[in-house]
């Protein structure tokens, strides 16, 4: 058999898998263009479909009080409460403020870590927001000393 014919052979067989149902599908993030374009964390949490937020011992945020590159800065959100549906981390003073969303389900626990750019020193937050749209949130200032967004 040439590679020629194997590979006409293989694409026929992926096809007929592919349209039977047979092959996992690819996994795709969802995207809120309107969130991650958001200036302000009011905008974020409007384009999210949450109530104003409440400040709340439930939720946690991991940040190291100063990051010495803003380029590369490790951040946590965590929450205790029940129902949650979405962790969000912001951060005030970036030209996006959203810089990641995540969606909870009853099968993971509302616990998540990242890493972002900060241009500059500015509010942080972990947001919860449960599935009758209201917010809780936990706020800390991280200080940059080196790099960021703007260099």
């Amino acid at each position: 058999m040439k590679r020629r014919d194997a590979l006409r052979n293989s694409a026929a067989v992926l096809g007929m898998l592919m349209a039977a149902g047979l092959l996992p599908q690819a996994a795709q993030a969802a995207y809120n263009k309107t969130a991650f374009d958001a200036k302000t964390v009011a905008d974020v949490l409007k384009a999210m479909g949450a109530a104003a937020p409440a400040e709340s011992k439930d939720v946690t945020l991991t940040a190291p009080d100063i990051a010495e590159n803003g380029a590369v800065v490790p951040l946590g959100a965590a929450t205790t409460l029940p129902n949650v549906k979405q962790m969000l981390v912001l951060v005030e003073k970036n030209p996006n403020t959203l810089v990641a969303a995540f969606t909870v389900n009853e099968a993971l626990d509302a616990n998540f870590l990242t890493r972002a750019k900060l241009g500059q020193s500015s509010d942080v937050y972990a947001v919860a927001i449960t599935n009758d749209g209201k917010a809780f949130y936990a706020k800390k200032e991280v200080k940059v000393t080196l790099g960021g967004c703007g260099g």
